[in-house]
This record gives C-alpha cells, structure tokens and sequence, in this order.
C-alpha cells in the first residue's frame, strides 16, 4: 500500500478555473480530495444594504453587477417585483422587447459557461467557436440598449428603448436562423467527442433528493429529472404565448448538466423567433408613471427563470420612494452549496470540471 501524506492546496481567489474571485481550500490525500472548503466574500459590494438609501429607479443598475453574464435578466427580476408591489401594467410591446433581451442573453450567458468550459477541461477551439457566436448577440443587444454587458436597459414599467431601426428585427431573425448551424456546429466539435464524453459522464452526480435538500435550482435541478422552470410553474410577463421545451435528464451529473445547457440555446432561439414573429406593430414601450414612484406600504417576493435557477426578489416597503427592504434569492450563492458534497471522494483531476459544472458566477454570489 503505498503511503501519501496529507497536503492543504489554496485554489484561487483569483484562479482562471473558478470563474470569477472564489477561493477553495481543498484537502488532498494522494490525488483524492478528503475536504473541500469554499471561501466566498471577494466582491462583496453591500448591493441589498445600498437598495435601502435609493429610490426604486436608482437600483437598477446595481443588478447589471450581480450576474454581469446575462444582466438582463437581473433587470427584468427587480423591476418585475417592483411592478408587482405597485401593481403596474406593462405595455404589450414592451414585453415583447424584454423577453427578447431576456432571452437572447440566456443564449449570450450559455455561450460563455459552454466556452470557459470546454478551456477548463483543456480544449481551446470551442471556445473561439462560442466567442464567435456570443459576439453578434452583443452587437444586437448594444444597438437595442446601448451596452455590451452592463444595460440597464429594463425599466419600471416597460424598457428604456425601442427598436433602434426598422431593420433590427430582420437583423435579429437572420441570426436566430444561422444559430441553428452553430448548434450544430459545436454538436459535431464536442457533444460527441468521446474525450469530453469519459471526462464528464458519472463525475459530479447527485439525485433529485439531494438536489431538493440543497435547494438547487435551474439545470442544477433539472438535471436530476425534476421538472422545474419558473417560466413554466409560475408563468411571468408573456411567457405563455409562446411554445418551448424545458428539457430534463436522469443522470444528475456534469454531462447531463452539459446536454441541458445545450438545448436551452435551442429552446431560448425558438422563444425569440416567436416573439419576433407576434412582435406589435406599434403601441407604447413604458406605462405613464409619475417621475418619483412611492409604493404603497406592504412586502412582494417574485422570482423569474434567470440564466442559472431561480432569481428571487423580496422587497418591503413601509411607504416613500425607497424600499425598506430588498433582498435578492441568488442562484448562484445557494447552488454552490452543494459544491463541498460533490468535490469529496473525487480526485483531484475531476475538481475543475465539478467547479464548471455548476456554472456559477461570483458577483451574484456575493453581491
């Protein structure tokens, strides 16, 4: 038997493989990690505590900073349970313009985990592939709001912009056609490689009852056989005028989690293509609100399907324009919970890929 002694090895804070300011003090003994303990706070920025001394439309552009990968659905979670609390009615054509944004930055935030992922696990091709595709959704989404990653572009009662020409539609419809072959594309590049196949089968396997316990959510969930996604369970701004698939696998571990991913580009291109073709003709993009908006007195909690689970957001107001209380439900801060559980037991060369796998993203964990 051979013997090995004992080794404390300092993952990150600033790592490529953790994907944002994490820490991760693993225990090794041989290749075999016996413990594994993450340390979070680095980028701490105090968003819930900030909320309390802004007034309702001053926070949006705090939650651009928490997932910064796909910000507009952070958006669109605040302003939601804002419009909730105030009981606001959206415009049509307003909704249209935000599950498009919505949407099309799902795909956006899929393309960067799908290529920082295939570099963790030591391929460099796809990941100019994903780059190549993530581009010309940031081109769209910067003429519709102005910004790359950081937009700001959801606002109380509808968007901040409308189209930006008569063209942008047809330019949109072009893409969601050629995204299709790019599917296919990195289908053929990776989904069947057999490197990729042995190096995620099996490894980071959970059930659905451990899933549950932890809270998990998003694909983290689904990839368990647990059939849940907020658009469908409980159906928000336009979501149920329009046909999608939210897929599910058994296996539970970091290839099913890599298969749902995939599909849900296909799924959130089928959502755009839609609203694209029921798109209005005309009408406003933002109710008629007053400048200064007080909610009455009394407490809301919504949540939207965000890029990694369910995006959760509390507010309490006792009256005035500021919140009393705001507090988001972040995917990405209750998903890593399970991250101890998994690295456990494994060895050492599977630790990177479990980290990926979970695909979370630091600012919204510490917000």
């Amino acid at each position: 038997m051979i013997r090995t002694d004992e080794l404390l090895l300092n993952v990150g804070p600033q790592h490529p493989s953790t994907h944002g300011v994490f820490r991760l003090i693993v225990k090794i003994d041989g290749e075999t990690i016996i413990e594994a303990t993450p340390v979070i706070g680095y980028l701490h920025r105090g968003t819930e505590k900030l909320a309390e001394d802004l007034m309702y439309t001053q926070i949006i552009p705090y939650t651009d900073r928490m997932d910064y990968v796909s910000a507009m659905l952070g958006n669109y979670a605040y302003v939601h349970a804002v419009e909730t609390l105030m009981e606001i009615e959206v415009p049509e054509r307003a909704e249209y313009l935000r599950v498009i944004a919505m949407e099309l930055n799902r795909i956006a935030s899929h393309l960067v985990w799908f290529g920082t992922y295939l570099l963790d696990l030591g391929a460099i091709t796809p990941f100019l592939y994903a780059f190549r595709e993530r581009e010309k959704i940031l081109q769209l989404l910067a003429e519709l709001s102005g910004s790359r990653m950081t937009y700001s572009y959801m606002r109380i009662g509808g968007v901040k912009w409308d189209v930006p020409d008569e063209g942008w539609l047809g330019r949109l419809d072009a893409f969601l056609d050629a995204f299709s072959g790019a599917l296919e594309e990195f289908h053929d590049l990776v989904t069947g490689n057999e490197i990729i196949q042995a190096r995620l089968k099996g490894v980071g396997k959970y059930d659905a009852a451990t899933a549950i316990a932890y809270g998990l959510t998003g694909v983290n969930l689904r990839s368990t056989g647990v059939n849940y996604d907020v658009r469908r369970a409980k159906p928000y701004s336009i979501y149920n005028r329009f046909a999608f698939h939210v897929p599910t696998r058994e296996e539970g571990d970091l290839w099913a989690r890599y298969c749902l991913r995939m599909e849900e580009m296909e799924q959130s291109r089928r959502i755009v293509k839609q609203a694209v073709a029921q798109f209005p003709s005309g009408g406003d993009i933002v109710a008629k609100l007053p400048k200064v908006l007080r909610a009455p007195a009394g407490e809301v909690y919504t949540s939207v399907e965000s890029t990694r689970g369910e995006l959760g957001v509390y507010i309490r107001s006792e009256g005035g324009p500021k919140p009393y209380r705001v507090h988001f439900r972040r995917p990405s801060f209750v998903n890593l919970q399970i991250l101890p559980r998994l690295l456990v037991g494994e060895h050492i060369a599977n630790m990177v890929a479990i980290i990926g796998g979970i695909d979370v993203i630091m600012g919204e964990v510490d917000a």
